[in-house]
């Protein structure tokens, strides 16, 4: 029954347990944990069954190291780079840190916007948490966290090292960090996706804030990035088409002063597709919204309802050009037609009528048949290049919608002319410009006189060079309708602009201005509906739709509309008057106060609250404020006042302030058969003779408030 260890003298004691190491042991007695006593055992065991080079012998063992040392060396010996990575919990840190950076930007892109934080303050963000992310992993490896506070980490091997309870303790902590962040990110990509679902799939479901071409550096900076967010709107009922397409603004790899450049490539193929029958293409002002989208074909193709992206890239140097034009299903992203151009720059126009008509044989579409149309085009006669690139700088500037803009656009366009003294766009476009600094930001009597002559004299040229240019027509019929109240007038314009250029989707929004000023609110409601299925994403659009909805009597889809419009648009001047109107229809005061009161044009918050409170509790205060109204606006807004006194059912005052307003030329007037307050005095003898003097009918399809 004898054996190997029989023969072995018979110590008192277990192998490896020595004086030294008991005085060790008292000494150290509270840092021992229960591995570190298996630690030992496995060390015993190991040496009962092998020569002293066995597995768990060292001379450290000899010398007397204490088992917590024994077993930190047995585990350095076993681990390497990653198992310490492990234990300093630099993959936990990496985690939790890459998931909160993702969140931190995500609700950057959903806040910033509403503060109107410039676009490169997301930009910033991203930036900062990139360079933060091997900070912190190296803080992670340096540094650990004790109930003591923050201590540099020790090696695995030394006394100091954390005890492997404490390891454990600190991981699950991080790992609640995590699974906490983790649930935040989820909420808000579920939240998203709810949002999303608002819209099905196959129809055009949303619009996001009005993208605007850019001349200059800082121009890029205020209207180039689209936006990080699309906010959810009504769903259209029409199907996608198949044979249509929206034209993405290009992107400039040249100099940033070319940017101006890309866009008008861009605009002109709009321009030249627009002219093919059944092909549905999108406007301008909401296809550039998707400049530099990281969104999907499939997500950009449902938001704009079209089945066709073409999209592409400039680059121009010296007299060179080189374009690089894509055109894919929306549905999937497939290239359907892709070509890349190489040309001199005198060549532009060729080039651009290369790549329609491309596009136009992939899409199986014909030119224009309907009778009356005609092929329209804003390029210079004479075929200068350097005219039509003053044009197209000119346009950029005045889609910035600001007096300073609206005065370079006008140097813009003249330039534009004085290089082609034939170019009969660039004068409708300037016509445009001087219109535009006469109704919304001149208030000099003499300089609006000014502007006003311009814009005729312009409008006039533009029609006698080119007969046959719906630009030129609309401009006048603009002219007629907000500057002479010649309304019959602008009605004609604009038919005779729809019947050379049907598809043109601003002239179909001019058309239905002019019939609800003449009292036909449901025809423009419907044409308003038309434009928007071509520029899906313009608020202002939706804002007339609102009024006509309201005029009509359809008052939920009437708030409706203004939310969208306001949802595009959050900081534009009118939409919560005309919202706190509808809510005043609606006989809701709270809720009509509330819209006034964010009203961000301080005249028409003034208007707006003198409105909102003729219907609530407070009389004393619905008085002091139309005398304040009366104060401050009695020049500037004499038909607000006729309308705050046709909340009071006062018709002798309402009437007294009408014939004011059309002393002065108040462009409200306009609105008088669509204007459910006014018309609550339409059967009044003095409402039709009022009419007449204007020039207006005296019938409409408007409900009155009750």
């Amino acid at each position: 029954m004898g054996g190997r260890l029989r023969s072995l003298p018979a110590p008192r004691t277990p192998i490896g347990y020595t004086p030294a190491l008991r005085a060790t042991l008292s000494r150290r007695e509270r840092e021992i944990t229960p591995s570190h006593y298996r630690g030992l055992l496995l060390t015993v065991s190991l040496a009962r069954s092998a020569p002293r080079t066995a597995i768990g012998y060292t001379p450290a063992l000899e010398a007397g190291l204490p088992p917590a040392g024994i077993a930190r060396r047995v585990a350095s010996d076993k681990s390497g780079f990653f198992e310490e990575l492990k234990r300093r919990h630099v993959w936990r840190v990496a985690v939790a840190y890459a998931i909160a950076g993702w969140l931190i930007v995500q609700i950057a892109t959903q806040v910033f916007p509403f503060f109107n934080i410039p676009n490169w303050g997301v930009r910033l963000v991203v930036i900062l948490i990139a360079i933060g992310f091997p900070v912190a992993l190296a803080w992670a490896w340096i540094y650990e966290l004790t109930p003591e506070g923050i201590r540099r980490t020790a090696p695995a091997d030394s006394p100091e090292a954390r005890a492997e309870h404490a390891t454990r303790s600190i991981g699950r902590k991080l790992n609640t960090v995590i699974i906490a962040v983790l649930v935040l990110a989820v909420a808000l990509m579920g939240w998203r996706l709810l949002v999303l679902r608002r819209a099905p799939a196959p129809v055009v479901a949303n619009a996001a804030a009005t993208s605007t071409p850019t001349v200059s550096a800082s121009a890029t900076a205020q209207t180039s990035a689209a936006p990080a967010a699309v906010p959810p709107l009504p769903a259209s009922t029409a199907a996608i088409p198949e044979k249509s397409v929206a034209v993405l603004p290009f992107a400039n790899e040249g100099e940033q002063s070319q940017q101006f450049f890309s866009d008008g490539l861009s605009e002109d193929l709009i321009t030249a597709l627009s002219q093919f029958a059944g092909l549905k293409v999108i406007s301008r002002n909401s296809a550039f919204q998707f400049r530099d989208s990281k969104d999907s074909s499939a997500r950009i193709g449902t938001l704009l309802g079209v089945a066709h992206l073409l999209e592409g890239s400039v680059q121009r140097e010296a007299d060179e050009v080189r374009i690089t034009a894509t055109l894919v299903n929306a549905s999937d992203g497939t290239v359907v037609w892709t070509q890349r151009y190489d040309k001199p720059y005198k060549d532009l126009f060729a080039l651009q009528d290369a790549i329609t008509d491309s596009v136009a044989a992939a899409l199986k579409a014909k030119l224009l048949t309907a009778p009356g149309a005609v092929v329209q085009s804003d390029r210079p006669p004479g075929g200068s290049i350097k005219a039509y690139t003053a044009y197209q700088q000119g346009i950029a500037y005045l889609a910035l919608d600001t007096e300073a803009g609206d005065h370079q656009a006008i140097a813009a366009f003249d330039q534009a002319i004085r290089l082609d003294p034939k170019y009969a766009a660039a004068y409708a476009r300037l016509s445009g410009g001087w219109a535009s600094l006469a109704i919304t930001f001149l208030t000099d009597p003499a300089k609006i006189a000014q502007a006003q002559a311009a814009a005729r004299k312009a409008a006039a040229t533009a029609l006698q060079l080119d007969p046959d240019s719906a630009l030129a027509h609309a401009a006048r019929g603009n002219l007629l309708l907000q500057m002479d109240m010649d309304w019959s007038g602008a009605e004609a314009e604009y038919r005779r602009a729809l019947q050379l250029a049907p598809h043109d989707a601003a002239v179909q929004s001019g058309l239905a201005f002019a019939l609800a000023t003449l009292g036909q609110n449901q025809r423009a409601l419907d044409l308003t509906r038309q434009a928007l299925a071509s520029d899906p994403r313009h608020a202002g659009w939706y804002l007339s739709q609102g009024v006509y909805l309201a005029a009509l009597g359809q008052l939920d889809e009437a708030q409706k509309a203004m939310d969208t419009a306001i949802a595009l648009q959050p900081g534009a001047v009118v939409f919560h008057e005309q919202l706190a109107v509808v809510a005043i229809l609606q006989g809701d005061a709270k809720a009509a106060l509330a819209a006034a009161q964010q009203e961000t044009g301080p005249t028409w918050r003034e208007a707006a609250l003198a409105l909102a409170l003729q219907i609530g509790p407070d009389r004393a205060a619905a008085d002091a404020a139309l005398a304040k109204l009366i104060k401050d606006m009695s020049t500037a807004g004499p038909y607000q006042i006729a309308e705050v006194y046709a909340l009071r059912r006062d018709p002798d005052a309402m009437f007294h302030w009408l014939d004011r307003a059309w002393a002065s030329r108040d462009p409200g007037i306009a609105e008088l058969l669509n204007d459910p307050f006014i018309l609550r005095y339409q059967h009044d003898p003095r409402f039709a003779a009022f009419c007449k003097k204007v020039g207006l009918p005296t019938t409409t399809d408007a409900v009155a408030m009750k």
